[in-house]
């Protein structure tokens, strides 16, 4: 009796040992294989020193930089390739990129916004609408084009060239831009020397005002995206594009007087045309008649006038819709088919939606009283 306990005795430490052991061999190879882990996926931690994951971050931060230059460098490059030249007039040569080309020939900027050849410029590059200009692509092409449509008060207008399977640009969402965000202006500056020349910049401000001043009239360009990228008078009517080389403004004006101040117009207010000819190959363009300022602007124009909501009307153009269904100069429009207006863009945008003999009700404050007027667009 004595004997079997002893061995059964034995036979415990034996298994205790062996539990024992088991166990730390589990805890060891656990370990090792977290550390394995560590150093296979997880290589900024664990097994390096601190000066290795310093060294490291920097090293990432190198790649990260030239990774981003590079694909910036692509967007540009690709961009470019649907940036053409504009002039009014005939070129002598073979192209409008001639050695003094902006003062001979009101050199300017285009980008071509459909694979069937149509454009995006400022109307005071192009003309206005039925007029023509001269086109060359960057293989040196030289095209006639016709203005399709225009509008002076935004100075844009699209035109149209004879090509098929063109490369165009990515239209962006202007309402999504930031302060602060990354921006490269794109355009012919000067001449051949200078075609296609890239500026960067970042987004200064934006629903910005200015006014303009042309033969002895003051008016006022609205809603517009500011920007420090240099941008000259070549450069008018080429594109403001984001870090993604999407198209979120058409490079416009520049104050003269100001260093480092330039705008380009919101590429929403035309992005609806766009769609209209690509897809139908027109644009019936709806009629309104009337032109009015945002609550920015009162201060320029009337310092006793608070404006909280809507848009102030200025002007109403003689037999118009406007003036026919009884709006007048000074009416606040406050919405439009129950759509609230903050801007004079707000509203342009949604007649651009409608076609004409298309009714809609405008919300109007008048003498303090609100009232509510229908119009059917020309």
């Amino acid at each position: 009796m004595e004997e079997y306990l002893r061995k059964q005795k034995r036979r415990k430490i034996k298994n205790y040992c062996l539990g024992v052991t088991i166990s730390i061999l589990l805890v060891f190879i656990i370990a090792l294989l977290y550390l394995l882990y560590q150093n296979i996926y997880l290589p900024n931690t664990s097994l390096l020193t601190p000066q290795k994951v310093e060294a490291q971050k920097i090293s990432q931060t190198i790649e990260e930089v030239e990774k981003e230059n590079k694909t910036i460098t692509d967007i540009i490059e690709k961009v470019n390739q649907s940036i053409v030249g504009i002039s009014k007039l005939k070129s002598p040569g073979n192209t409008v990129f001639l050695e003094n080309g902006s003062s001979q020939l009101g050199l300017g900027t285009g980008m071509i916004v459909t694979d069937n050849g149509y454009i995006l410029t400022n109307e005071h590059v192009s003309g206005s609408k039925y007029s023509s200009c001269y086109v060359t692509l960057p293989n040196g092409k030289n095209y006639k084009a016709n203005v399709v449509w225009s509008d002076s008060d935004i100075d844009l207008a699209i035109i149209k060239i004879n090509i098929k399977n063109s490369p165009y640009v990515t239209l962006g969402n202007s309402s999504d831009v930031k302060v602060g965000e990354k921006v490269y202006a794109i355009g012919n500056p000067i001449g051949f020397e200078f075609q296609r020349t890239v500026t960067s910049g970042i987004i200064s401000a934006i629903n910005r005002t200015i006014t303009i001043e042309e033969e002895d009239k003051s008016s006022y360009m609205e809603d517009l995206i500011q920007t420090d990228a240099t941008i000259n008078p070549g450069n008018s009517g080429g594109p403001l594009i984001n870090a993604q080389g999407e198209v979120i403004g058409i490079n416009s004006v520049k104050i003269t007087s100001a260093e480092g101040i330039g705008f380009a117009v919101p590429i929403n207010t035309v992005k609806t045309i766009v769609r209209k000819f690509e897809t139908e190959g027109k644009f019936e363009e709806a009629y309104l008649g009337i032109f009015a300022y945002d609550k920015n602007v009162i201060p320029y124009i009337n310092s006793n006038l608070q404006l909280e909501n809507g848009i102030y009307v200025v002007q109403i153009k003689a037999n118009s819709p406007a003036s026919k269904y009884g709006l007048k100069e000074k009416d606040i429009l406050l919405s439009i088919d129950g759509i609230e207006l903050e801007k004079m863009c707000d509203l342009r945008c949604y007649i651009y939606e409608k076609k004409p003999k298309d009714k809609v009700t405008l919300q109007v404050l008048r003498n303090k009283r609100q009232i509510s007027i229908e119009v059917t667009l020309g």
